[in-house]
C-alpha cells in the first residue's frame, strides 16, 4: 500500500476557542467544554488561526479514513457547542404500568412488566432529562453522550425470550438528531 503526505483542515466556528495538549484537543465555548483523545500514529495536529490542521507526512489508506473519522467528530463537537443534540424517547407499558424517576446521574424504571426490581440506566454527564408523561427528552451539547444515554434507557428496558410484537414494552428512541449531510433525522 503506498504512502502519501495528508492534510487536511476543518474551519473553527466563530465564538469556539480549541486547545491541544497532551493527545487531548478540547474546545470550550461560555461554559461549555468538550473533549476528544487524538491518538492516530504518524498525525500532526496544529490550531493555526481558526483552522485545526490534521497533517501527516506518510498516511495510508486506512489512515486517511481515521482521519476524515476525526473530522466529522470535530464537526459534531462544533456543532454540539452551537446547538445541543436532541434525542426524543417514548415509554411504551402496554401489561403493567411503569414509572420513571431520576435519582442523581440514575434513572429507575420500577414496575416494568410487573417486575419487584427496579431497573437502572446510567445518565452521563452534562446530559440533561426531562420526563414529561410517555415522553423522555435527552440533550446535551456533546453528541455522544446524548446518544449512548439514549441508548442506556433503551438498553435498560430490553427484554430476552419474549415476543416483541406481544411484548411492546419498554423506552424507544423515537427521533435523533439530524444528520449534517441529509438534513433528515436517522431515526
Amino acid at each position: 500500500m503506498a504512502r502519501q503526505k495528508f492534510s487536511e483542515s476543518i474551519e473553527i466556528p466563530e465564538g469556539i476557542i480549541c486547545t491541544f495538549e497532551s493527545e487531548v484537543l478540547k474546545c470550550k465555548k461560555d461554559n461549555m467544554e468538550v473533549g476528544r483523545r487524538i491518538d492516530i500514529p504518524f498525525l500532526e495536529l496544529k490550531i493555526e488561526g481558526n483552522s485545526v490542521t490534521l497533517v501527516s507526512s506518510s498516511a495510508n489508506k486506512v489512515q486517511i479514513k481515521k482521519i476524515r473519522t476525526l473530522f466529522a467528530h470535530l464537526a459534531n463537537m462544533f456543532r454540539g457547542l452551537n446547538q445541543k443534540f436532541v434525542y426524543h424517547l417514548g415509554v411504551a407499558s402496554v401489561h403493567f404500568p411503569m414509572t420513571l424517576k431520576i435519582e442523581g446521574s440514575n434513572l429507575f424504571v420500577t414496575n416494568f412488566l410487573g417486575e419487584k426490581v427496579p431497573r437502572k440506566a446510567k445518565i452521563l454527564p452534562n446530559v440533561e432529562v426531562e420526563i414529561k408523561g410517555q415522553e423522555i427528552t435527552i440533550s446535551s451539547f456533546d453528541r455522544e453522550a446524548a446518544g449512548q444515554t439514549a441508548a442506556n434507557f433503551e438498553k435498560a428496558t430490553r427484554t430476552k425470550n419474549k415476543d416483541r410484537r406481544i411484548f411492546q414494552d419498554g423506552i424507544y428512541i423515537t427521533s435523533k438528531p439530524l444528520s449534517k449531510k441529509t438534513g433528515e433525522s436517522n431515526a
